[in-house]
C-alpha cells in the first residue's frame, strides 16, 4: 500500500509501456520522454498494453522503488486525456481511486477552495486585530 500525503506530485504516462522494464528502464523512459528528475520524489505511473497492470516509479530513502499491482480480473480504467499529452498530473486521492478501480472518467469532483492570493508585501506587516 502507498501512503501518499496531499502534496506529492504524481505523473502518469498516457501512452502504455512495456512493464518487463524494471527500475532502471522506468528510469531512463522519464529521462528521455519527459525530461523530469526521476530524483526529485514524483511518482511516475506506468500502464501496460492490456490496462491490467500498473508500475509506479518513485526515488525515496537513497534508492527507487517501484509498486506493482496487477489485477486478478478487470482492467484500470484511464482517466481523461488531453489530445497530445504524454502525461497528465494526477494528486494523491485520483491516484488512490484509479488503484482502487474507480474509472475516473465518471467523477465529477468540485473545484478545491483556495484562498485567495495577497499581493501585498507581507514583511510590511498588516494589523488585523479588530478595532473597537
Amino acid at each position: 500500500m502507498l501512503s501518499l500525503g496531499p502534496g506529492v506530485e504524481i505523473v502518469l504516462a498516457t501512452a502504455p509501456v512495456d512493464l518487463r522494464r524494471g527500475h532502471d528502464g522506468l528510469v531512463s523512459l522519464v529521462q528521455s520522454l519527459w525530461r523530469v528528475d526521476p530524483y526529485s520524489g514524483t511518482l511516475f505511473v506506468f500502464f501496460g498494453r492490456r490496462m491490467d497492470r500498473v508500475k509506479i516509479l518513485f526515488f525515496s530513502a537513497g534508492g527507487f522503488v517501484v509498486y506493482y499491482k496487477r489485477l486478478e480480473k478487470g482492467r484500470f480504467s484511464m482517466p481523461r486525456i488531453p489530445e497530445g499529452a504524454s502525461q497528465i498530473a494526477l494528486d494523491a486521492a485520483s491516484l488512490t481511486m484509479l488503484l482502487d478501480g474507480v474509472d475516473l472518467r465518471l467523477v465529477r469532483r468540485t473545484p478545491m477552495w483556495q484562498p485567495a492570493k495577497t499581493t501585498g508585501d507581507a514583511s510590511k506587516g498588516i494589523d488585523i486585530r479588530r478595532r473597537a
